[in-house]
């Protein structure tokens, strides 16, 4: 037997890849099952952003690039960022990653050291807590519930800090409940970090694009928060670019100068190919992909009106992303055609084996009583899911 650092043996698998893996492998039997479980638009890239891929591969974008990213992505993010968010970042505060998950790795790791607290409400995104692991750090968790729309308050934020807090962790609209916040709740948490000088705030805005009602607002925008705030965003998801590989995080210099450094003996710059179709993303104004959002809120509709009539799953109507993420303590501690059911993770597990549709469940996400739910599939599939869900789920009422 190999001898693995403890380092490795620690760390658990991310739950919505392994619900994904589990998903593949039924598929790979013949058996027909619908996948909701990974955070991936089921859209294909648009033409104008293939089309400057291919113009960078036929112009030899093929060599190594800064470690940051070339210097005109790094311009084009900060324009992003002044026109769409109010944020006046210069390009050396922008290090371009593989990947929106990078960007927030980077920043934990320039930020945390051993024995650090990192605030995190809950639920989040599953690899944020493997994160601060991975730097040592400990997570400390606010609770939020559906009936609270999935918010922490500003109230639970002041009793979680201590001393030993350097960070406050989260995502909105939020992986997984979707929950967003409005402007004056920004405040509210600005108001208490302001208090706590030596408190960051990591801003996860991946899915600021996905967003159906009021404009999306930048925590770092709010009065004195730019020179406490990482920010950080990327292509996955408002451009349907999950293989592309291409996040970005906008920092204080001293911050964005800890992350390059890191990268730079982790994985160096990100694929030059996907830079340069980035750079044209960015430049182009937003409404260029609302088909995607304008469909996802007909989905939003089609799934929760769905859902709310299945006895036991609760749930808040969320405001943006592409899940729903119900409360289903009523169907726990049941036996289902013969299957005890003591757990969210049980629920899944019966309902990819029974019904054949993939799940995750909300373990994964710190909220044990809660599955989640993407919404990132055909309405033909999302219909065809329901029905096998219900048929699943109803006689055993």
């Amino acid at each position: 037997m190999h001898q693995l650092s403890n380092r490795v043996l620690n760390m658990e698998e991310s739950q919505t890849i392994g619900m994904a893996r589990k998903t593949r492998e039924l598929a790979a039997k013949g058996i027909n099952v619908i996948g909701l479980t990974l955070g991936e638009p089921d859209f294909n890239v648009p033409d104008f952003i293939k089309s400057a891929a291919i113009e960078a591969v036929e112009k030899d974008f093929s060599h190594y690039t800064p470690i940051a990213g070339y210097s005109d992505l790094r311009e084009a993010i900060c324009a992003k960022f002044k026109r769409d968010n109010g944020l006046d970042y210069s390009p050396n505060q922008i290090v371009a990653s593989t990947g929106a998950k990078q960007s927030i790795a980077n920043a934990v790791l320039a930020l945390v050291n051993p024995g650090d607290e990192v605030i995190v409400p809950t639920p989040y995104w599953v690899s944020y807590t493997a994160i601060v692991d991975f730097a040592e750090g400990k997570s400390v968790f606010i609770p939020t519930t559906a009936e609270e729309g999935y918010k922490f308050t500003a109230e639970q934020l002041e009793a979680s800090i201590t001393a030993k807090t350097r960070v406050l962790l989260f995502s909105y609209p939020c992986n997984p409940s979707g929950a967003v916040y409005s402007d004056s709740e920004l405040e509210s948490i600005a108001a208490v970090i302001r208090k706590h000088p030596n408190v960051y705030v990591i801003s996860d805005e991946i899915y600021e694009l996905i967003r159906f009602d009021g404009k999306h607002r930048s925590f770092g925008s709010l009065p004195d928060m730019l020179d406490r705030t990482i920010t950080v965003n990327g292509m996955s998801k408002g451009f349907a670019m999950t293989g592309w590989r291409l996040g970005y995080l906008g920092a204080p210099l001293e911050i964005a100068q800890a992350c390059d450094k890191l990268q730079g003996q982790f994985t160096s710059a990100p694929n030059s190919i996907a830079q340069r179709a980035a750079i044209r993303a960015l430049e182009a104004d937003p409404s260029e992909v609302k088909y995607m959002v304008d469909a996802f809120e007909k989905r939003r509709k089609l799934m929760f009106d769905r859902l709310t009539k299945i006895p036991g799953f609760k749930m808040s109507l969320p405001g943006g992303a592409f899940y729903l993420f119900p409360n289903i303590s009523f169907w726990l501690n049941r036996t289902l055609g013969g299957r005890e059911i003591k757990s969210s993770n049980d629920l899944c597990m019966y309902l990819l084996e029974v019904a054949h549709v993939g799940l995750v469940s909300g373990e994964a996400f710190g909220s044990p009583d809660s599955i989640r739910i993407s919404y990132a599939a055909s309405e033909t599939d999302l219909n065809e899911a329901m029905n096998r869900i219900e048929k699943a789920l109803l006689p055993w009422l």
